[in-house]
């Protein structure tokens, strides 16, 4: 379960967090990394660079405002900070010993999502014909071009005199 669960985590926040619309969605992540970015400060267990990493990871944030990939580089920064954390015993959560384990865990899950640019839920299951490599057809059942919004038409009120 210490491997599983933050694997799970990090798909849930990306099944979550893919639901808010663009830009809010980019704006989110950023500030979000920029917090986990800042999490391990109290620790001071790698002195000085502790800040420095904090530093690079906030830089990384503040560029994640135009850019997703960034964001996911904020990440995997946090993933190295968590990994080098768990090593010396020094969890990012005190009271759950591994803690900084599961984090390195789950950031690259969430890593990953970014250097992807991000996308919804929707545009994560939605592919058109030639993108299929089973030759399916289109997860997109309307005729819009695939991944977008469809736009309902509804029939209340059309034919009103």
């Amino acid at each position: 379960m210490n491997v599983l669960a933050p694997f799970l985590i990090g798909l849930a926040y990306v099944a979550v967090v893919s639901s808010v619309p663009e830009p809010r969605r980019r704006t989110f992540n950023a500030l979000f990394v920029a917090g986990a970015g800042a999490a391990y400060l109290s620790s001071g267990a790698l002195g000085p660079w502790e800040l420095i990493f904090t530093a690079a990871i906030t830089f990384c944030a503040y560029r994640g405002l135009t850019s997703d990939r960034w964001i996911g580089i904020a990440w995997l920064l946090h993933t190295v900070l968590d990994v080098i954390h768990h090593l010396l015993g020094r969890p990012i959560l005190p009271f759950v010993p591994h803690s900084s384990f599961g984090c390195a865990l789950c950031d690259p899950v969430i890593a990953l999502w970014c250097l992807a640019n991000g996308p919804s839920l929707r545009q994560m299951l939605c592919r058109p014909q030639a993108d299929r490599a089973d030759g399916a057809p289109p997860s997109c059942p309307d005729e819009q071009p695939p991944c977008l919004p469809a736009q309902r038409q509804f029939p209340i009120g059309r034919d009103l005199p």
